[in-house]
């Protein structure tokens, strides 16, 4: 069994991991989003808030179209998830840049808060999803079911 046909294998099942994973990030915005929004509504007012919350709404967007894109390429290739995985990265970050500017122009909002909320919120999430699956706490992502 070649490694491609192996691959289709495990990532075309009943379980797509991606979005598994995904949906697991947005459980920890749950957790992680309320005391950044409550940072910035202490540090710049609502207005700060408002922000926070958008942008922590933007990455949990991103974080779940994400997972959709990378199991559905995941479907097709190896090939086709790699390029994806790659490709995909520069144009969801295209695509972050291009929402957060059009909220920074459409709406009056704290663009400090927004970007920094952005920022911190895709670290502190992929980090801590990062750690979740290498400590194996992603019991339900049976890698080589």
């Amino acid at each position: 069994m070649t490694s491609d046909t192996q691959f289709r294998r495990v990532a075309g099942g009943e379980r797509p991991i991606e979005a598994l994973l995904a949906v697991e990030t947005v459980k920890r915005a749950i957790v992680a989003g309320p005391p950044l929004v409550l940072l910035f509504a202490v540090l710049r007012g609502w207005n700060g808030a408002v922000a926070s919350l958008l942008g922590v709404l933007t990455v949990v967007g991103y974080f779940l179209f994400t997972g959709w894109l990378l199991s559905a390429a995941a479907r097709i290739s190896l090939a086709v998830y790699q390029g994806a995985a790659l490709i995909g990265f520069f144009v969801r970050l295209g695509l972050i840049t291009v929402t957060l500017l059009g909220l920074a122009n459409l709406f009056e909002i704290d663009r400090p808060a927004l970007g920094i909320s952005v920022v911190a919120a895709y670290a502190i999430l992929l980090g801590w999803e990062s750690v979740a699956v290498a400590h194996e706490r992603e019991r339900e992502l049976d890698w080589i079911s």
